[in-house]
């Protein structure tokens, strides 16, 4: 009894004294990680974080046997040779989906489309559809030392839709492109491409697949109205 009685009162000074003091060990403020793999309860990776991303062996995108047989198929027989020059890393945090395909990027840079490679390394956002193809993201590319924003709406196979850009050279406008032309309303300098003939541009240009254009111009002085004419 006496040493029961002895352990009982050291274990309730030990609790007295601990529950009197304040632990003030801080918490770490840094984790120093090569990256993270969160997998869903099936044990499939669905959420890659790192500079760049850890692998993935559930990942389309990293895995070309599967990229041959879902969208292979569906390109020139030069896609894969094609393919293997895009970048797949990202930096930053990527979600996959259920069947290993890329949905949200979020990196700097981030991927290229499965389709083609950016003009230059982009800052920003990037969403995929179900199929592994890109259909809107929003960032600032780096071409030629400089920047250019763009916001992009694509189509269900990876072409671009809807966008609104300002290009580096002072282009700037939203663009509307479709199997029956496109159009595109903004302000383009003498160096832009949009308008063809490299001509200063404020204003609204229609082009439709037989080789229609529409025109209106405030730059150009002698048009104060639209004209319908035949592209060179």
């Amino acid at each position: 009894m006496k040493v029961y009685s002895v352990i009982l009162t050291v274990v309730v000074a030990i609790l007295l004294v601990k529950s009197l003091t304040n632990d003030t060990t801080p918490l770490p403020d840094i984790i120093g990680v090569q990256g993270i793999i969160v997998e869903d309860k099936n044990g499939k990776e669905r959420i890659l974080i790192g500079a760049p991303i850890p692998f993935a062996s559930n990942r389309v995108r990293t895995d070309t046997t599967r990229v041959k047989e879902i969208w292979g198929k569906n390109f020139p027989p030069e896609y894969m040779s094609w393919y293997n020059k895009y970048n797949h890393d990202n930096y930053g945090i990527l979600i996959l989906d259920s069947t290993g395909f890329d949905r949200i990027a979020l990196g700097s840079p981030a991927p290229d489309p499965n389709i083609g490679k950016r003009v230059g390394p982009s800052t920003g956002i990037i969403i995929n559809g179900n199929n592994g193809f890109e259909r809107t993201g929003y960032g600032v590319l780096t071409v030629d030392g400089k920047d250019r924003v763009v916001l992009g709406l694509d189509n269900d196979n990876g072409t671009e839709g809807f966008s609104i850009t300002i290009f580096e050279d002072g282009t700037s406008g939203l663009t509307m492109n479709s199997t029956n032309g496109s159009i595109f309303l903004g302000k383009a300098d003498s160096t832009n491409w949009y308008t063809k003939d490299h001509v200063p541009f404020n204003g609204l240009l229609i082009n439709d697949t037989k080789g229609e254009e529409i025109k209106l111009n405030s730059s150009d002085k002698e048009r104060n109205t639209y004209n319908k004419n035949k592209r060179n």
